[in-house]
C-alpha cells in the first residue's frame, strides 16, 4: 500500500500502474487520485459532514456532495435520524460511533474525491459479521467505476 502511495520507492524493481512506472508520476498528483480506506479509519472531532468532507480539502464541498457520498457508503440513513443530522458531533476519534459506522463514514469521505484507484487495507477485518456485511455492501457500491486494491485475510471480504 505505501508503495503505491509513493511514501518511499522500492528499492528494487517497479511498481508499475497502467502500465506507468509510479516513479514517473508527479507525487501529489497520483495521492490526488488514491483514495484508501483502512484498518482503523481516522476521525475527527468535528461534525459528521466535516468529517466526509475532509475526504477532499482542495475545495469548498458541498452538501449535496456530502450527502452523496454517504448515500454511495450506505451512512445516509443512519446519519439522517440523528437529531443533530450531518451536523452531530463525531467525538474525538469518531468516539461517538460504532466500527462499521466510522468504516463507512471513511468509504464516505475517500470516494468524495471520486477516486480513480480505491485501496482497502484490512477495512472489514476488525468488523463483526453483521457490520461487515453492511460495510461490504457499500464497499461494492464504491468500487463501481474504479480500479480497487484490497488487502484482505478474510476470503468473505
Amino acid at each position: 500500500i505505501q508503495l503505491l502511495e509513493r511514501f518511499y520507492d522500492p528499492r528494487e524493481g517497479r511498481v508499475v500502474m497502467d502500465s506507468i512506472d509510479l516513479k514517473q508520476l508527479n507525487i501529489h498528483w497520483l495521492r490526488s487520485q488514491i483514495g484508501i480506506v483502512s484498518q482503523e479509519p481516522v476521525l475527527f472531532d468535528c461534525t459528521l459532514a466535516e468529517n466526509i468532507a475532509y475526504g477532499d480539502n482542495s475545495r469548498s464541498v458541498t452538501m449535496e456532495e456530502i450527502e452523496a457520498a454517504a448515500k454511495a457508503a450506505n451512512i445516509h440513513n443512519f446519519i439522517d435520524e440523528l437529531p443533530q443530522k450531518y451536523n452531530t458531533q463525531a467525538g474525538d476519534k469518531g468516539t461517538q460511533l460504532s466500527g462499521g459506522q466510522k468504516q463507512r463514514i471513511a468509504i464516505a469521505r475517500a470516494i468524495l474525491r471520486n477516486p480513480k484507484v480505491l485501496l482497502l487495507d484490512e477495512a472489514t477485518s476488525a468488523l463483526d459479521t453483521e457490520s461487515e456485511k453492511v460495510v461490504q455492501e457499500a464497499l461494492d457500491q464504491a468500487s463501481k467505476g474504479r480500479t480497487c486494491i484490497i488487502v484482505a485475510h478474510r476470503l468473505s471480504t
